[in-house]
């Protein structure tokens, strides 16, 4: 058949599928028993959208680009739960900076104060005052003592 009678949308691009929160190479998934949860939570829900998404035969192109998508991120979001390490924040020193510490920083000139959470990469959420272990901040703070002063 001549391409002069074939839509151009017949031929579909790969769907891009968002990469996850980035971990440096050689560093463990380290996670806190709520962010497994979180991440399982995660595959449920995406697993029931590609269930219900394979259902759907109302368009066939479309079908094949969502499920390709669904797959894409479902094997992103298994091989991060592969790799999880869970990390009891209970079982950290009572005293120090962790993973899994919940701190309150104090600005040395304003005296403001802010708290923040040490946590996974999947379950960082700085509006939520939880910061990935890899972050600046957070590598800044580990190995501090209660009541330290950190630059």
């Amino acid at each position: 058949m001549s391409r002069g009678f074939t839509k151009e949308d017949d031929a579909q691009t790969p769907p891009i599928i968002p990469p996850r929160a980035a971990l440096p190479p050689g560093t463990p998934n380290y996670v806190t028993p709520a962010g497994l949860a979180l991440l399982r939570s995660e595959l449920a829900i995406l697993e029931a959208e590609r269930t219900q998404a394979e259902a759907n035969h109302d368009n066939d192109t479309d079908r094949t680009h969502r499920l390709s998508l669904y797959n894409g991120r479902l094997a992103l979001l298994l091989e991060r739960i592969g790799s999880a390490r869970v990390v009891e924040p209970a079982g950290q020193p009572p005293k120090e900076v962790r993973f899994g510490a919940t701190v309150t920083l104090r600005t040395s000139g304003t005296g403001a104060e802010r708290t923040l959470a040490i946590v996974g990469v999947d379950e960082a959420e700085i509006a939520s005052g939880k910061v990935a272990f890899v972050a600046p901040i957070a590598r800044a703070l580990q190995g501090a003592r209660l009541g330290q002063t950190v630059s």
